[in-house]
């Protein structure tokens, strides 16, 4: 009875203050008739006795509540819980070997220097390195296409102009000089605008924030500036990270003007695949690098949960969110991957573990694992996803099926990341700031935040505890394997695999009948991303998916 009535305690607290100035919420307090309703909502029956003797604890924490609320805490502020995606049983690679990149050799400058804006980070780096190019002289590329097809796309929030430069003439100094920092050095990039960089505004892509500016930098970037890497603009994104419409407008597919570009690393995702910036950084807590990287033919990395510091970025769901590359290709990413993982004694979370890549792995002798019964399924993909099993196994991959747990209640978990999101905005929806948000549809955050004030304590507890349940049995089934082959949408795979922060890489698969994209992805065990992106590269050295761009930014 008593965990019962706290989950209602916490009920009535939202329920009484939605929507309401802090002048009004003070004067209310809750009765038996608020009591019985609430019950209703939280599926509970209590006796007219025990709604009497709860009634003086419950006015009480509304007074607490109201005293809290006087605290300000900033967005960057975390939950004194953490989420760890690990079973104890579970042991985690320590080996560090010997990366081997595969760089491409004698990569020749082309007559037409535009299409250098397509070439992909080991291609760049390739260039950079044996000074066939300057830094420079691709900052100043990307520069002018970002002025001349940003506003067509609208995948620009700010343009880092005068700091680009700057970081430009420094790698080709260090370079002329012997000092050459690694495979991105000089290469111009754009940051999904959640992430933070001193002097410049970070609008999360939302109204409310759009003239916002905070203090220092994010992780990510401080990694990259010392990896040499150029910030050329921060880009785009779907207000609070979720979907492609942000206060300037939708973010635009490159292969279709009338399509947006899908979100919420929309502007990540649509910059790289219009030969924008080199390469791009975006986030995922369910589906924001997947769902992007598909729309606009990107090659995308969702880590390991804990895999890269988040500190620096927005916080939507603190046991969900993810930072990782949107590339031309798999190698690219696995790239700026190297770089940006790792721990910072900042975001408490993040771990250091070795991150093994071999280009010239024979992926004959991986153990891939694919998920039979989606691939059977009937959607948008499902030619293409075939031609791309079918292209496996002619490499020489043994295909096993498997099957995502059926025991377990997947999509009634999803709940876990609208609690979070709302207590993340808290304020935002208790000074009615949410009216200023452009998306005010029903299936949007103003109203996934109110009605996520509707969830008890408890309920969100349990659910998490059923998420325990559901990391164990997921992981006792990709531990079998190094890889796993599944549809990038369909059969709750995404919703489960972001639960239990497992990485993903999303690779082009071929186009529909319409020329939109499509997509196929690889998931694999915690910590592990290396053979999933070998998996990639080899087939992506076979099928050339990621060579074609649209035809409009070729110019």
């Amino acid at each position: 009875m008593k965990i019962t009535t706290l989950s209602l305690i916490l009920m009535l607290s939202v329920a009484s203050f939605i929507h309401c100035q802090e002048s009004q919420t003070k004067k209310e307090s809750v009765d038996k008739e608020t009591i019985a309703n609430a019950e209703k909502v939280i599926r509970v029956h209590f006796e007219d006795a025990e709604r009497d003797s709860l009634l003086e604890n419950v006015n009480n924490f509304l007074e607490n509540y109201e005293k809290n609320r006087q605290v300000d805490i900033k967005n960057s502020v975390a939950p004194a819980v953490q989420f760890n995606p690990v079973p104890g049983w579970m042991k985690i690679q320590k080996e560090q070997r010997k990366i081997n990149w595969g760089l491409p050799e004698n990569v020749q400058v082309p007559t037409n220097k535009k299409q250098l804006a397509f070439y992909s980070v080991p291609e760049l780096a390739s260039l950079i390195h044996s000074e066939k190019i300057t830094s420079e002289e691709l900052t100043r590329l990307y520069l002018d296409r970002l002025k001349k097809y940003g506003d067509t796309l609208k995948c620009v929030i700010t343009l880092t102009e005068d700091l680009a430069i700057k970081q430009a003439k420094k790698a080709d100094e260090e370079i002329a000089a012997g000092n050459y920092r690694g495979p991105l050095h000089g290469i111009p990039y754009g940051l999904k605008d959640l992430l933070k960089v001193e002097g410049y505004k970070t609008t999360w892509g939302a109204a409310p924030y759009k003239n916002q500016e905070l203090e220092g930098s994010a992780t990510v970037y401080k990694k990259l500036e010392e990896a040499g890497a150029v910030l050329v603009a921060k880009l785009s994104m779907g207000a609070l990270a979720w979907g492609d419409v942000w206060y300037g407008g939708t973010t635009k597919n490159p292969w279709d003007l009338e399509q947006g570009s899908s979100g919420s690393s929309a502007g990540s995702a649509s910059a790289t695949a219009a030969g924008l910036v080199g390469f791009s950084l975006g986030t995922e807590t369910y589906g924001s690098i997947v769902s992007p990287s598909t729309r606009c033919g990107v090659s995308g990395l969702r880590p390991t949960y804990g895999r890269v510091s988040r500190a620096g970025a927005m916080a939507l769901s603190w046991t969900m969110d993810k930072i990782g590359p949107l590339c031309r290709t798999a190698k690219g990413s696995a790239m700026v991957f190297d770089k940006i993982k790792g721990k910072d004694n900042i975001d408490l979370t993040a771990k250091d573990y070795p991150f093994n890549f071999d280009a010239s792995q024979d992926v004959k002798n991986l153990k891939v694992g694919y998920l039979k019964d989606l691939f059977e399924q009937d959607y948008r993909a499902h030619k293409n996803d075939s031609i791309a099993l079918n292209k496996l196994r002619q490499m020489g991959v043994n295909l096993e099926a498997v099957s995502i747990p059926d025991n377990i209640p997947i999509a009634s978990l999803g709940f876990i990341l609208d609690a979070e999101a709302a207590a993340a905005f808290d304020k935002l929806t208790r000074t009615g700031e949410d009216d200023e948000l452009t998306r005010q549809v029903k299936n949007a955050w103003p109203n996934v935040f109110r009605s996520a004030r509707f969830i008890p304590a408890v309920e969100y507890i349990k659910a998490n505890r059923i998420r325990t349940l559901l990391m164990d049995e997921v992981n006792k089934i990709f531990r079998e394997y190094d890889a796993i082959v599944t549809p990038s949408y369909g059969g709750n795979q995404l919703l489960m695999t972001n639960l239990t922060g497992h990485p993903c890489v999303v690779i082009p698969n071929g186009f529909d009948g319409k020329g939109h994209p499509t997509s196929i992805s690889f998931i694999g065990n915690l910590y592990e991303e290396g053979p999933l992106l070998e998996l990639a590269n080899a087939y992506q050295e076979q099928t050339k998916h990621e060579d074609k761009h649209p035809e409009y930014f070729k110019e």
